[in-house]
């Protein structure tokens, strides 16, 4: 289990996740860049994100998930 919270990532995915916030947060740096260069996939890989963190089965840089609100 991760020590990122499970809020922080839903609120950066939806209000910043063309920019990639919510995977800088959670320590997914590479994947981050992409999201930021291609504006987060046009939106769709950004409100995806945020989907899978409010369903507590996005995971940190290290593959944990995030569960704790």
């Amino acid at each position: 289990m991760s020590d990122k919270k499970r809020l922080l990532t839903s609120i950066l995915a939806f209000f910043f996740g063309c920019f990639g916030a919510h995977r800088f947060y959670v320590g997914k740096t590479r994947s981050a860049i992409f999201q930021l260069l291609t504006i987060g996939g046009l939106g769709v890989w950004a409100m995806v994100d945020f989907v899978i963190a409010l369903f507590g089965e996005f995971t940190d840089g290290e593959g944990r998930k995030i569960t704790a609100w």
